[in-house]
């Protein structure tokens, strides 16, 4: 039986574009841009788990680090 869900944090790249790591499982990603990242997210799950295994739900938590001056 599959899990209900799977979450990835989401964080921007130093380099540009965003990273993906999913929490609890061995499974990241990295896109351009929002969209892009999304299909790769999916790939990866689709490639990490048996077709019977696949979560239902992919949940994305976006992290944002933002400096501003004292």
């Amino acid at each position: 039986m599959s899990e209900k869900e799977i979450i990835f944090v989401i964080e921007e790249s130093i380099d540009g574009g965003y990273e993906a790591k999913a929490l609890g499982y061995s499974i990241f990603a990295q896109g351009d841009d929002i969209e892009d990242l999304k299909l790769q997210i999916r790939d990866a799950v689709k490639c990490h788990f048996e077709p019977t295994e696949v979560p239902k739900v992919i949940r994305l938590h976006w992290i944002r680090e933002e400096v501003i001056p004292a």
